[in-house]
């Protein structure tokens, strides 16, 4: 089974900065689209921000211009650097990857991980 290890997690002040990492437990080249998506309590998962094997990138409107995805095969990592958070900002935050190419850029969902928290407060 794949497995997906987040980390980077934690609690921020409005304006500041995180990155998140996600690990897979494959090579990363072995991975078609992957991803990040959100959940705040009591509403719907969204895409947060997307890549593609070949680098293509899709942004939540939300986020865009403030977040930053990227995968690195040489360090065999998601990462997701986050910048300007904002309050509406806050919620858990899960890497997500596909194993087959299905078309889009954003993950499908074949593999997901535990998720991380990410606090933004005053």
């Amino acid at each position: 089974q794949v497995q997906l290890v987040e980390s980077g997690g934690g609690s921020v002040q409005p304006g500041g900065s995180l990155r998140l990492s996600c690990a897979p437990s494959l090579r990363i080249s072995s991975l078609s689209a992957m991803g990040w998506y959100r959940r705040v309590d009591g509403k719907q998962r969204e895409m947060v921000a997307a890549i593609s094997s070949s680098g293509t990138t899709e942004y939540n409107d939300n986020v865009k211009g403030r977040f930053t995805v990227t995968r690195d095969n040489a360090k065999n990592t998601l990462d997701l650097q986050m910048t300007h958070l904002k309050p509406e900002d806050t919620a858990v935050y899960y890497c997500a990857a596909d194993r087959f190419d299905y078309g889009f850029t954003h993950p499908q969902g074949d593999y997901w991980g535990q998720g991380t928290q990410v606090t933004v407060s005053p």
